[in-house]
């Protein structure tokens, strides 16, 4: 099966889910997934690319940090991302990031995301042997 993402319904925020056969692809697709909170990832073409290194995560649950990390770089330096390739390991998540400047017009950015709430942290392997992690993004 191949890897996708999808969006989950929870009170004021949004929940995010990223489903893959690995789980460097799983949180791959967790992140076009918080993207797509705020604008529409198949129209931002891959034009910068921005390399982020968070230590403190770990395949245990290694969302927190990299939201967070997105989160401020959305909001500091204006980018949004449509693209990753993640690599987690003992020393963290490590990841190429690839994207644009957010453009109003062209993107309509919906709302801003503050940073990942640890509500429905979920990371686990289902019997059909894919991969889920999951959290909600206060929003």
């Amino acid at each position: 099966m191949s890897p996708y993402w999808e969006h989950f319904e929870h009170q004021a925020y949004m929940g995010i889910r990223g489903i893959a056969p690995t789980l460097n692809q799983n949180v791959e697709q967790a992140t076009p997934a918080m993207t797509a909170v705020i604008a529409d990832p198949a129209h931002i073409p891959p034009s910068e690319a921005i390399r982020i290194h968070c230590t403190g995560c770990d395949n245990a649950f290694p969302f927190p940090g990299w939201i967070n990390e997105r989160a401020c770089i959305t909001t500091v330096n204006g980018l949004l991302f449509n693209r990753f390739q993640v690599s987690l390991d003992e020393e963290g998540l490590t990841a190429s990031t690839f994207g644009e400047a957010v453009d109003r017009q062209q993107h309509q950015p919906a709302v801003k995301i503050q940073g990942a709430a640890l509500t429905e942290p979920h990371v686990y392997q289902q019997p059909d042997g894919l991969w889920v992690t999951q959290c909600v993004v206060d929003v």
